[in-house]
């Protein structure tokens, strides 16, 4: 799932799920050496609304006898955010959480834990009589704590991280077992990015087998356009392919460092691997910074009505007819031809634009944000 400290709203998460033992309150990672993962389909969604969506499924394959482990992950709370925090250990922005396990709904359940940025297997109980929230005390020279991500004790005088964690009691059958689940949440963003989706691999790598042994990779823009990238870290072993509606890709440099960028528009792309080893975690961020270097008016362009960075409409007014090209943006993005010889120029200028011949423009599926550009600049 997710994880990341970004400049203005974030949340971070561990997934695949892991394996674990209860200790009072919390969960502590264990290496499992009969329940093997042999094959993951992890399906990411990017909304317009600021959500994604996660669909995992799972088969594992348990090579002893009928024995009962704890599955789930642990979510860090929200980084400079002021939402509340939440001593049952419901994530504010994760939501619709559901499990499967052989064709069975099971019950989750809920925790707050210690969590330690980085490190896998320290997750240490929290006594919340002991550990309080940001807003609810003040340290000794009277400042607020720094921020919401962080619980204090003033029997230590310290502070800690802390996590929300999900997890479910799994029945593991001998032989083979599936595990099925969903939930939404809230992406991150910040300055410089529209929208980032973290979302941690290395779990995996605590089943028997030390490897996901058929591991599939689907990211989706179902009925919208995303523009993103990955760092090629993590995805050498095979390559990337388009599979359902129209998109493309490209090799690209991120600050120097090599990627993938990726444009999607009603599409899916798609990356299979075999013995599957993440050594990495990964992450999914919106493109704008991949063409920091050409400020030009449409670069990067997002449907969503969330954080949009600067860079969208940095020195707007020294393009020629910038309030026609605002006005044309989204049906632009949503693969318009124009009949206008110079709006068709300058939209083929940009990597995202993928001419659709069948497109009627309308503008019934515009987000709230697309309205306001075409009545403000018409």
């Amino acid at each position: 799932m997710l994880a990341a400290i970004l400049t203005l709203s974030g949340l971070g998460a561990s997934a695949n799920d892991g394996v674990y033992y209860v200790n009072g309150n919390h969960l502590v990672p264990v290496q499992e050496t009969d329940i093997a993962l042999t094959r993951e389909v992890l399906t990411i969604g990017l909304g317009d609304d600021g959500f994604a969506s996660v669909d995992v499924q799972y088969e594992l394959f348990n090579r002893g006898a009928a024995k009962t482990v704890v599955m789930g992950f642990e979510a860090s709370a929200p980084y400079n955010d002021t939402v509340a925090f939440c001593p049952q250990g419901i994530h504010p922005y994760i939501a619709d959480f559901t499990v499967c396990m052989n064709g069975e709904e099971l019950t989750y359940m809920n925790a707050v834990v210690k969590a330690e940025h980085g490190v896998d297997c320290d997750f240490r109980p929290l006594s919340l009589k002991e550990w309080k929230a940001y807003g609810e005390v003040k340290m000794r020279d009277g400042e607020d704590l720094p921020h919401n991500a962080l619980l204090y004790s003033a029997q230590r005088d310290s502070l800690t991280p802390f996590a929300y964690a999900y997890y479910f009691v799994a029945r593991f059958q001998p032989g083979r077992n599936t595990v099925h689940h969903t939930y939404r949440y809230r992406m991150s963003y910040g300055i410089g990015r529209t929208f980032e989706v973290p979302y941690w691999l290395k779990p995996a790598m605590r089943w028997a087998n030390g490897q996901i042994d058929d591991f599939t990779l689907r990211i989706k823009a179902s009925n919208t356009a995303k523009h993103f990238f990955l760092a090629d870290s993590l995805f050498s072993a095979s390559a990337f392919a388009v599979t359902e509606g129209s998109g493309k890709m490209r090799k690209a440099k991120e600050w120097d460092v090599g990627c993938t960028e990726f444009t999607l528009r009603n599409g899916t792309v798609e990356w299979h691997a075999q013995n599957f080893k993440p050594r990495a975690d990964m992450t999914i961020q919106s493109a704008e910074c991949i063409n920091y270097d050409h400020f030009v008016l449409g670069t990067f362009y997002d449907r969503s009505d969330a954080y949009q960075p600067g860079s969208f409409m940095l020195e707007i007014d020294k393009i020629a007819d910038h309030e026609r090209i605002l006005e044309n943006l989204p049906y632009a993005h949503r693969g318009y031809v124009f009949k206008d010889r110079k709006l068709r120029k300058y939209f083929s200028q940009f990597w995202w634009y993928m001419p659709d011949a069948d497109y009627q423009p309308s503008t019934a599926d515009f987000t709230p944000r697309e309205q306001k550009l075409v009545t403000e600049h018409r």
